[in-house]
């Protein structure tokens, strides 16, 4: 029979893991580790004598298993990521647990974003609106609003992007920040919404305003948030890019790979640089800065 015990040693360990994915990022380590975390969470099964801890098993099956999509897709490992995604869904339906069918609906918002597929990207964070958790929590709700924003302002929607903005600020103002939340859901709060506005500002063409939320962002996302923290300052650079400032944005770039020293870059990261040395080479061809950034960026790229 399955104990309190085991219950909490296996959500201690995803605990470790979103602790290890804040600091380094997705990595085949730590997806592979959650897969054998949802393998042994499912295999209690056969040990579970009631309906309660069997659907308590599903959900920390859900949750193992959307960290292993969550890590394949910070990786860019799309096939995979689909794969977990569908698993993590089919678990959290059965475990019935709006927080874990909100996580993958999230995911889901992310992954169609990376895949370029803005209107699934808008579709997955509605869905994510909709669920029962949003309706009780409304920090949920905010991360899905901002989610909608990202979506919308790539999809050129400026006024949409800048109304759902609009409500993720109103909701989290809402939010009891000392209420008990899953462990993956620590890296939001006002510091994460300020880095998702700086997105949804520099695509819908407000590249100053972009630069102010990602300074607003990076003073107070937290050290230990290494992976968030070298992706915002990646923001910043592209908002000070898009005005112009070469100098500034490349400096500011640069300090990325100090603050992942030690650890290959993950795969969003360097997607996210690549875009950044893409705009740099458009806005800048012949500068020699520009020529030495492309020279580290590429060494760095090489690490991975």
């Amino acid at each position: 029979m399955v104990g309190t015990s085991d219950m909490m040693r296996l959500r201690r360990g995803v605990d470790e893991l979103v602790t290890i994915d804040q600091t380094r990022g997705g990595h085949g380590e730590l997806e592979r580790r959650a897969l054998t975390g949802a393998e042994e969470a499912l295999a209690m099964q056969t040990r579970a004598a009631s309906q309660r801890v069997r659907l308590r098993l599903f959900a920390v099956a859900a949750d193992y298993t959307g960290t292993a999509a969550w890590s394949a897709l910070d990786a860019r490992q799309f096939d995979r990521t689909q794969s977990y995604l569908e698993k993590s869904l089919y678990l959290a339906g059965m475990a019935q647990d709006p927080v874990a069918l909100f996580d993958v609906w999230n995911m889901y918002a992310i992954y169609a974003r990376q895949k370029l597929d803005f209107h699934q990207a808008v579709d997955a964070a509605n869905a994510a609106q909709v669920t029962a958790i949003c309706r009780r929590d409304p920090m949920f709700s905010s991360l899905a609003h901002a989610r909608a924003a990202i979506g919308h302002s790539h999809l050129g929607a400026r006024q949409a992007a800048l109304r759902a903005v609009g409500y993720a600020h109103e909701a989290l103002e809402k939010a009891d920040t000392a209420q008990p939340r899953p462990s993956w859901m620590g890296f939001y709060g006002h510091a994460e919404l300020s880095a998702m506005t700086a997105i949804v500002r520099d695509r819908i063409g407000d590249p100053a305003g972009a630069e102010a939320a990602s300074h607003q962002a990076l003073s107070h996302i937290p050290k230990d948030f290494r992976r968030n923290r070298a992706l915002a300052t990646t923001q910043l650079a592209l908002g000070q890019l898009h005005q112009r400032d070469v100098d500034q944005a490349c400096a500011t770039a640069e300090r990325v790979f100090a603050l992942m020293a030690g650890d290959p870059l993950p795969g969003r990261m360097r997607s996210l640089l690549g875009d950044f040395y893409r705009d740099l080479i458009s806005l800048a061809p012949k500068a020699p800065i520009a020529r030495e950034w492309g020279d580290r960026y590429r060494s760095e790229w090489s690490r991975a």
